[in-house]
C-alpha cells in the first residue's frame, strides 16, 4: 500500500490547531495499535508520504516516500515529522491537492498493489478546478481517496455541511470512507482509528460515523460540489459592492457553470 498523507494547513486553521493537528500524526506512528495494522497485510509494510497543501499554488512534499514496516521505521517517521517547522498558507484547493497525489504516485520509488490518498480540510474546495473533477481523475487510476473533514467550528455556512460535502464531492474508490472531526480534543483518537481502518480495511466493522464512497445516493439527494466557489463569488461580489466605483468583475475559472445570480 502507497499512502500520500494530504494535510490541509490553510491559514483558517491556526497555529495552536495546527500544533494539535501535526502532533496527531506524530502521536499516530508512535501508537502501537497503528503499527501493528500496518504490517497485517501481505508484505507487511507501507509506504508514506507527507504533503502540506492550501491553495491551488501550495502542495508541498514535506517528508519523500519512506517504508514503514516496524516500530523502528514508523518511529523515524514521526520523528522528522516532528523535527519540521508548521507551516500555513491561504485558500483551499482540494482539487490541487488531490492532482499533487496523483504526481506524487507517479514519481514515487515504489510499485504498491494500492494506492491510497488520506485528504484533511476544514472547508470546501475555494481554488483551481472543479474537486468532483480531480476525484475523477484519482478514481478513474483506481486510487482511493479517504476523507478527514474537520468539522470544528463549523455551525453556520456551507461548511457546516463538511461531511457531506466529503461524502459527495471528495472521496471515492473501493471501500473509502470519512471520518469528521467535530473537536480538536478528539483529533487525534479520530486519526488513529482512521489510519487502523486504512491499513486493515475490511478487517473492523463499520463505525457510526463512517461515509461510503460517492455515488450511493440518489442523485437528488447529493450535495452541489460547487458549493465553495459559489459562496466564494458571492463574498467577492458583497465585497466589491463596498468598493466606490466598484470593481472589474471576478470571473470564475471554469467555463461549465453559472455564477449565481
Amino acid at each position: 500500500m502507497a499512502l500520500v498523507l494530504a494535510v490541509d494547513i490553510s491559514f483558517s486553521i491556526s497555529q495552536d490547531e495546527q500544533d494539535i493537528q501535526r502532533r496527531g500524526y506524530i502521536a499516530a506512528f508512535l501508537d502501537t495499535q497503528v503499527v501493528a495494522a500496518l504490517t497485517l497485510g501481505s508484505r507487511g509494510r507501507v509506504a508514506v508520504t507527507y504533503l502540506e497543501w492550501a491553495g491551488s499554488d501550495t502542495q508541498v512534499q514535506v517528508i519523500p516516500w519512506v517504508v514503514i514496516s516496524d516500530t523502528q521505521s514508523a518511529a523515524a517517521f514521526s520523528k522528522r515529522l516532528e523535527m519540521l517547522e508548521t507551516n500555513r498558507s491561504g485558500r483551499t484547493s482540494l482539487s490541487s491537492a488531490l492532482d499533487a497525489a496523483v504526481d506524487l504516485f507517479n514519481t514515487g520509488p515504489f510499485v504498491s498493489n494500492r494506492q491510497v490518498v488520506d485528504i484533511s480540510s476544514d472547508g470546501m474546495n475555494n481554488a483551481g478546478r472543479r474537486v468532483d473533477y480531480a476525484r475523477d481523475r484519482l478514481l478513474h487510476r483506481g486510487i482511493v481517496i479517504n476523507g478527514l473533514p474537520l468539522m470544528v467550528g463549523s455551525t453556520d455556512g456551507p461548511n457546516h455541511d463538511l461531511d457531506q460535502y466529503f461524502r459527495d464531492c471528495v472521496i471515492g474508490g473501493l471501500g473509502a470512507f470519512s471520518y469528521p472531526v467535530y473537536s480538536w480534543d478528539a483529533f487525534a483518537e479520530t486519526l488513529k482509528q482512521k489510519l487502523i481502518r486504512e491499513f486493515v480495511g475490511y478487517r473492523l466493522p463499520r463505525p457510526a460515523r463512517l461515509w461510503n464512497a460517492a455515488g450511493t445516493q440518489p442523485q437528488g439527494d447529493k450535495m452541489d460540489c460547487l458549493t465553495g466557489e459559489k459562496k466564494e463569488l458571492d463574498d467577492f461580489k458583497a465585497l466589491i459592492g463596498t468598493i466606490p466605483g466598484g470593481a472589474e468583475r471576478w470571473k470564475p475559472v471554469e467555463k461549465d457553470w453559472i455564477p449565481k445570480e
